[in-house]
């Protein structure tokens, strides 16, 4: 099974995943559409069995920005953020993404 990514484009999107962390995992991905190393990670993201709230920061840096205003975690493209709970439990970028990892902290958060 591939991964659904579910583009993120709002702040109220972004507030509902918030929300939803309290019952469940919820994974965040910030994709660069111009940069080799998240095409690469993007497909190593590609094989994780989850749904994968996309953001492409050339189309929604607002939220990008959000995001590490919420966390606490600096923007960085690739960047993988898993929330629980409302809060960050897990983040990584560039080739410290991998799928095993992700799929870990994805069932264990």
């Amino acid at each position: 099974m591939m991964a659904n990514f579910i583009e993120l484009d709002s702040h109220e999107k972004l507030e509902l995943l918030f929300e939803q962390s309290l019952e469940k995992p919820v994974f965040l991905f910030k994709h660069s559409n111009t940069c080799s190393i998240s095409s690469e990670v993007f497909r190593e993201v590609a094989e994780l069995n989850a749904e994968v709230n996309l953001v492409v920061v050339q189309t929604a840096r607002h939220i990008s920005n959000a995001i590490a205003e919420r966390t606490g975690i600096r923007h960085q493209s690739p960047q993988a953020i898993v929330i629980k709970g409302g809060r960050p439990v897990y983040h990584a970028s560039h080739f410290d993404i991998t799928a095993e990892e992700l799929g870990k902290n994805l069932e264990t958060a």
